[in-house]
């Protein structure tokens, strides 16, 4: 029997706010542990919530770039449990009226477009970390990240692999990023995200049991857990067993899922309203304001690039793949660099550099206009790409203009035809076996003999015109 998944996507994000949603305690990630706190989010009781009007337009941004309805009336409710991590034994959420509910996000697969529905996105407070001695025994709560405005995007079950589950995740990442309402750290927690899986024979509509794998920290991760709880599944099914509806955890050392505990049903946490709470309204003129403060949003940024720049769609996907490094493409093209080149160096060896030395392109030290600046040096001829790609490590380390570079260290192309004949001349004398094989007609013999030439000179020959004298002194008779 063949089998498809149906996977829904669970994605929870912690908002960019430098308060906590229900009070006043800084958010900052970072700080000693427990130290952000107050009576509010320690759960102290008599206290009362004030919501943050912040994080509802952060919130509010997410559901209008995932084409959701926003909620004209919509109220805050209380979600029952009892673990370390809460200390009031309930989470302020959204049960069954979400701020924004009914979108949709359109992903790219197989060379075609696929609209995974959005059910809702509803905002809540994040709760406390418990954190665990390795090797210990002992446990601890750290209370800094409870009460951390929380966005909760959940998804209609219309994933269909693990690899449609990843474009869904990356796509998101992106709208979140141009969005700025979170910084999609994961492995800080400020993104997390879950996987319903179920499977059911190809042709059938009924949905199967369905499992939840949590606790997964990158999206390579959740892609493998896909993979390996479809696997799962299916054996179980084959062997005639029955899935069991329950939660299970992630070990990315043994490439496996693993039972954690059953899965709760809505009915289990007892959800009633936040007395303590006035509903949360969301009138036309306010959601208007948030539509119009919305920034281009990554599908609508990369079709500009390909139409106002002329770039491949591949190219325009790279690019504005990273919010950062469609802002420094941008800026070097509007420094003067022509828009291919400007590409082709911030996708290329910029990139790599980056990469190598684990920095993002927003904190180097490298300006947009200095690469615009190196890339119109080597268009009209002043230092070659060879010496253009040298330079960009010590322009991206220390900041400097590439002009000055060139200046200290003697770098300027020779352009000199009579400087390089001589040099030509030279190789070709020093190399009598390729310049045989090329005057018998094997072509691939000058690309050798030029590499010599740059090398002569340090790469700070010509190369177009190195080229040309060596294929025009190699014409000339013995």
């Amino acid at each position: 029997m063949k089998y498809e998944a149906v996977i829904g996507m669970e994605v929870h994000v912690e908002l960019n706010t430098l308060s906590k949603v229900f009070c006043g305690c800084s958010t900052n990630f970072h700080a000693p542990a427990n130290t952000n706190v107050c009576p509010v989010c320690l759960g102290m009781p008599g206290v009362l919530p004030v919501i943050s009007k912040r994080a509802v337009e952060l919130s509010v941004a997410v559901g209008l770039a995932l084409h959701c309805t926003i909620s004209r009336w919509s109220k805050m409710d209380r979600k029952n449990y009892f673990y370390p991590d809460l200390a009031k034994n309930y989470q302020i959420s959204q049960y069954d009226l979400p701020l924004c509910a009914n979108g949709y996000l359109e992903i790219p697969i197989d060379g075609t477009t696929k609209r995974i529905g959005v059910t809702r996105a509803h905002l809540e407070e994040d709760t406390a970390r418990n954190t665990h001695t390795i090797g210990g025994g002992d446990s601890g709560v750290d209370f800094n990240r409870c009460g951390v405005p929380l966005l909760e995007i959940v998804t209609e079950p219309d994933i269909r692999s693990a690899d449609e589950a990843y474009a869904y995740l990356t796509n998101l990442k992106q709208i979140l990023q141009y969005l700025d309402v979170s910084d999609c750290n994961m492995e800080e927690g400020s993104l997390r995200a879950e996987a319903n899986i179920s499977i059911r024979p190809v042709g059938t509509e009924a949905f199967g049991t369905k499992t939840e794998v949590k606790n997964v920290a990158s999206f390579s991760g959740i892609y493998k857990a896909i993979e390996f709880e479809i696997a799962r599944q299916q054996q179980v099914l084959e062997e005639g067993g029955t899935i069991t509806q329950e939660t299970r955890g992630w070990d990315a050392d043994r490439g496996i899922t693993f039972s954690q505990r059953a899965k709760e049903s809505a009915h289990d946490y007892r959800y009633f309203p936040e007395p303590d709470l006035v509903p949360l309204v969301v009138d036309e003129a306010w959601e208007q304001q948030i539509r119009e403060s919305l920034p281009e949003l990554p599908q609508a940024r990369r079709e500009r690039f390909i139409t106002a720049y002329q770039l491949s769609e591949f190219d325009a996907g790279v690019l504005t793949a990273d919010k950062a490094m469609a802002d420094f493409f941008e800026a070097t093209v509007d420094a003067g660099a022509a828009a291919k080149p400007a590409a082709n160096w911030v996708m290329g060896d910029l990139q790599k550099l980056l990469t190598e030395r684990r920095v993002e392109i927003g904190d180097c030290a490298l300006r947009a206009e200095d690469l615009a600046s190196m890339i119109g040096l080597i268009e009209d001829g002043t230092i070659s790409g060879k010496i253009a790609k040298d330079l960009l490590p010590e322009m991206l380390d220390t900041g400097k203009a590439p002009k000055l570079l060139v200046e200290e260290k003697g770098l300027v192309q020779i352009s000199d035809s009579s400087e390089l004949e001589a040099v030509a001349r030279e190789i070709i004398e020093a190399n009598p076996g390729p310049t045989a094989d090329f005057r018998a007609g094997k072509e691939k013999a000058l690309g050798f003999l030029v590499g010599q030439m740059m090398k002569a000179t340090k790469g700070k020959a010509n190369p177009k015109l190195a080229n040309e004298i060596i294929r025009s002194e190699l014409a000339k008779t013995e």
